[in-house]
């Protein structure tokens, strides 16, 4: 089972060759997770059930590593692209995390991607465990590893 998020480009994402660049898709690839695991400032909007941590909460999430695979050039549209977002690990005290972007115009992703978080204490940046209501919250949606298709 995959988290669907939604997400609007921006004139501004397009480079040179007027596709989005590579650099924004990292910004589309954050903005869908903080909207995947974050509640929303606005109590009517929509909360996915795995939008588990709270602002102002004691303790960080950070990214300590990426990987991405561009497949196909994604082109600028008005409508959003969808980003799936899934769990291919929940350790302790991390969780790596699966993505593929899709345009709506084929059932081929545009990009692959994976991230590793980690889970610190605000107070010097000890590792915190993850908790249950994160690991009931995020285990429906663990699967299978991204399924890159080059070596790197």
């Amino acid at each position: 089972m995959r988290i669907n998020i939604p997400v609007h480009l921006r004139w501004g994402d397009l480079d040179a060759y007027q596709h989005v660049n590579n650099v924004e898709i990292f910004r589309l690839l954050e903005e869908a997770r903080v909207r995947a695991f974050w509640a929303p400032a606005d109590p009517e909007e929509e909360r996915p059930p795995t939008a588990v941590f709270e602002p102002g909460g004691e303790s960080l999430s950070l990214i300590s590593g990426h990987r991405i695979e561009y497949l196909r050039p994604l082109d600028y549209q008005r409508a959003p692209v969808d980003v799936a977002i899934w769990f291919t690990e929940i350790g302790a005290a991390m969780a790596r995390i699966g993505y593929e972007v899709y345009d709506g115009t084929s059932d081929a992703p545009r990009v692959r991607a994976a991230s590793t978080m980690v889970f610190v204490q605000e107070d010097g940046y000890r590792p915190r465990r993850i908790s249950e209501v994160e690991r009931a919250a995020w285990s429906p949606y663990l699967g299978d590893p991204v399924p890159f298709s080059r070596r790197s």
